[in-house]
């Protein structure tokens, strides 16, 4: 069925068959659960305090405005990630502004953080129907300078928090210019210092505490990601989000090289695994870590847990698989976890006759 439904949606340009997509489903919740939702195995996970059916997510960037939340969730997802969303509305860079990369599963996009701003998604949040959790990504304007963009996240953040499962702080996307400077130590210091003093407040004030993830860039080396997880793990924040678009275009076909933006698909896959691996030997266990970048199969979703990752997400293998890839890759983390469950019962046996071993 899907494979029909994307011919006839790679025959539009591609923002135009995004917001077909996005306009039917909407309308079909009820016959995407029958045909989707159904078939994905209940694989429960404990997601930064959250307790999902499974382990698979939306990534961010499909539904920038919150318009078709009961249709994705229809699909299956173990949760859902919206936005990214802006205080104010801003239309976005100028078109053509997002373009498939076919021979390589891909897309580039250099969208900008269009959407109808923030109390519009609310809006729209606040009448969804269904239960799935909600992760609403935030980010700042494209006019707001650096010096005071913080001021743009903490208003995103007082506005989704009520509405909210848990909320991502977008410092990677390479569309918004200066936005990636974030990730530096002194920036990540005052803007993560902020947030999570404003998260404690309103957690107090609500009575509802939300965590906080932070979404970062394929494109960092050694010395930055030390950076990042210290500063993580300093701050007291719920988890990481590895990774976004990557600016790098290794093995992408000539005629794409110059094209600017972020690139998804196939060929961030292997470098945002690296990531994964690279972020759990710096946090050991004290952080969740959503892999995302490149899952076009169950294979890549494996890779992505045995990495490190708690969860996973996507976007671009959704577009070129389909709703089935998500029952694909519930099935492979559903092996994935019975396999550490097996490893760790193995590990408590062995202590165990070690210790009876020394007691004797």
């Amino acid at each position: 069925m899907y494979a029909f439904a994307r011919s006839a949606l790679f025959a539009l340009e591609p923002e135009s068959a995004h917001d077909v997509t996005l306009r039917t489903l909407s309308h079909s919740a009820a016959l995407a659960r029958r045909i989707y939702a159904r078939k994905v195995p209940h694989v429960p996970v404990d997601l930064m305090g959250l307790q999902l059916p499974n382990p698979i997510g939306l990534a961010a960037g499909l539904d920038k405005d919150g318009r078709c939340i009961d249709g994705l969730s229809a699909l299956g997802f173990g949760f859902v990630e919206v936005g990214t969303v802006t205080p104010e509305p801003q239309p976005g860079n100028a078109k053509p502004r997002l373009f498939r990369v076919p021979e390589q599963r891909a897309l580039i996009n250099r969208l900008g953080f269009n959407n109808d701003g923030v109390a519009a998604l609310v809006e729209r949040a606040k009448r969804r129907r269904g239960a799935t959790a909600l992760g609403i990504n935030i980010g700042k304007n494209a006019i707001t300078p650096p010096e005071r963009a913080v001021a743009d996240y903490l208003a995103g953040l007082n506005a989704v928090y009520s509405i909210a499962d848990y909320i991502t702080i977008n410092i990677s996307s390479p569309n918004t210019k200066g936005l990636r400077d974030m990730q530096g130590r002194e920036s990540l210091d005052e803007l993560l210092g902020a947030l999570r003093d404003e998260r404690d407040r309103l957690a107090e004030a609500e009575a509802r505490y939300v965590p906080l993830a932070v979404k970062i860039a394929p494109d960092l080396d050694e010395s930055q990601l030390d950076a990042i997880a210290d500063r993580l793990l300093h701050h007291g924040i719920d988890g990481v989000i590895a990774t976004n678009t990557t600016t790098a275009r290794d093995g992408v076909p000539l005629r794409w090289t110059n094209e600017a933006g972020g690139l998804s698909g196939v060929p961030v896959r292997e470098r945002s695994t690296q990531v994964i691996a690279a972020l759990r030997t710096r946090l050991g266990t004290k952080l969740p870590i959503v892999g995302v970048g490149g899952i076009q199969s169950a294979r890549d979703a494996t890779d992505k847990l045995e990495a490190g990752a708690t969860a996973v997400q996507m976007y671009t293998g959704l577009i070129y698989q389909g709703p089935r890839l998500i029952a694909d890759c519930a099935r492979a983390a559903q092996l994935v976890y019975a396999d550490q469950r097996a490893r760790e019962l193995k590990s408590v046996v062995r202590r165990d006759r070690a210790r009876v071993s020394a007691e004797r």
